[in-house]
């Protein structure tokens, strides 16, 4: 048997589990045993055909060890627990509880006989076998109970249970399974009609009485119409419920005929106790599903209208955050233009200063070079040279750094030095031997001067291969310019 469906309405309120977990119901009715007064000639008299009647009859063998009994299992129409059994869904399970079991109190764990078969009687006791299905009618069930035990409590209890149903202490309960249901409605007037359950209908699930509702909405009283209806058993109970289920004892070879007494049904708020009422209540549906597809607006405008009322608080707070989180995003997107702005400003005065202060620098290097070219000018002219010497020599030592162009000035000073004191020597000539050693005294300054610039402090860092290579050309070109121009003076 397929599981029942479950809408996402049912979920959302909260009751999809409980839906599905409740797939079955238990219907309860009075025991009653009817005696050997019961007319037989009247029930045979409904039953034409001879095999059918040995098939009604053939169950009484008068076996010792079984308590044969027949009971109303189920009758078509809306029960106490707004539960409503369809005519043709009941129709298409009345075989359904042959063979199954027929346990004490509900317990499928305590199991004290079983149903052998089942058979339909209409509203006027006659009955159904298959040319045609009644509008309203009852299941009968035929089974036994085991009234042969080895152990001597069994025996004794069974004993005393078959005693106990003989007197009408014991009612029965129908135990039965269903994969889907539909919607029920009776209006204030008592016009009735069904509401197919779908996802636009499932919010009237949580109103079920079966599901914890009141049974009612909007002024309707609403039961549950079962769907894909399987009979699983029945059970022997001690409460009643309702009185249209007999019990009937087998064992007295009477057939069993129901009477208008018997037949009373109370239903909650409606009462069938006759045959007109359950007419026109029969009429009244023909009426109502002749407008069904009329009936099915109104009532899904009713839905939406519903829906429309138990959303609106929902919606309005919903449209509510909604329009404040929109004025938050509203406010951020501004916040980030503003940034935005802002940093491309920032951005804008920070190129504007790295530009300033490219240029300051260049400025001050420029300064730098200037007032350095100025000092080494000084120091040349001190040095003894003229204006365009000056300038020469200033372009040959450009590359210097400033510890070896001191130097170089300092062995052009010594240099004018001694020039300045060989004019104050009257002319005398000098032995060639002092001659030789001045001469040696030039050569020596030439490799102090050299020496100075080896070991100058910018020059002793280790310099890469092509700086090496111009740093030699440097020392040549130096070495040349002061033979030239120092030592040869």
């Amino acid at each position: 048997m397929k599981e029942i469906n479950i809408f996402q309405r049912e979920i959302s309120d909260g009751i999809g589990e409980l839906v599905k977990s409740t797939a079955s119901v238990a219907y309860c009715s009075q025991a009653e045993i009817k005696g050997k007064e019961d007319n037989l000639e009247n029930a045979m008299a409904n039953i034409s055909d001879t095999e059918i009647l040995d098939k009604v009859i053939a169950e009484n063998k008068d076996q010792i060890d079984l308590y044969y009994l027949e009971s109303v299992l189920v009758s078509t129409g809306w029960n106490k627990n707004d539960d409503v059994f369809m005519t043709e869904a009941t129709w298409e399970a009345r075989n359904t509880p042959e063979d199954k079991q027929f346990n004490f109190m509900h317990d499928e764990n305590d199991i004290i006989g079983h149903i052998t078969g089942s058979y339909v009687l209409s509203k006027d006791g006659k009955r159904v076998e298959t040319d045609g299905m009644p509008e309203d009618f009852d299941i009968i069930t035929q089974a036994v109970l085991y009234n042969s035990w080895t152990n001597e409590d069994n025996r004794d209890r069974m004993q005393k249970i078959i005693s106990e149903i003989e007197e009408g202490k014991w009612y029965v309960s129908m135990e039965c399974l269903f994969a889907g249901f539909d919607y029920a409605l009776i209006d204030k007037d008592g016009q009735a009609k069904i509401l197919a359950r779908d996802e636009q209908s499932a919010f009237l699930t949580k109103h079920l009485r079966a599901y914890g509702g009141t049974g009612e909405y909007e002024g309707y009283k609403i039961g549950r119409a079962l769907k894909n209806i399987a009979f699983s058993g029945k059970g022997l109970v001690a409460k009643p419920a309702n009185p249209r289920s007999v019990i009937i004892n087998k064992n007295s070879s009477k057939a069993f005929v129901l009477d208008d007494n018997s037949r009373s049904l109370n239903i909650g708020d409606f009462t069938m106790s006759d045959v007109s009422v359950l007419e026109k209540r029969i009429a009244e549906l023909k009426t109502a599903l002749a407008s069904t597809e009329q009936e099915n607006k109104e009532i899904k405008a009713k839905i939406e209208e519903a829906k429309d009322k138990e959303f609106a608080s929902q919606v309005e707070a919903f449209e509510a955050s909604i329009e404040e989180k929109q004025g938050t995003i509203a406010e951020l997107e501004e916040s980030v233009k503003s940034t935005q702005a802002r940093v491309a400003e920032l951005e804008d005065a920070l190129k504007a200063s790295q530009t300033e202060l490219a240029a300051a620098m260049k400025n001050m290097d420029e300064m730098k070079k200037k007032e350095k070219m100025e000092k080494r000018k000084a120091a040349l002219t001190e040095a003894g040279l003229d204006e365009e010497e000056t300038e020469a020599t200033l372009a040959s030592l450009e590359a210097l750094e400033d510890d070896a162009f001191d130097s170089v000035v300092a062995v052009m000073k010594k240099k004018a030095v001694m020039k300045d004191e060989k004019k104050e020597d009257e002319g005398a000539m000098k032995p060639k031997a002092e001659q030789t050693e001045a001469e040696v005294e030039e050569v020596e300054a030439t490799a102090e001067v050299f020496e100075q610039v080896e070991t100058s402090e910018a020059t002793l860092v280790e310099p890469a291969t092509d700086e090496a290579d111009e740093l030699e050309s440097t020392r040549a070109s130096l070495s040349n310019w002061i033979s030239e121009n120092i030592l040869s003076k």
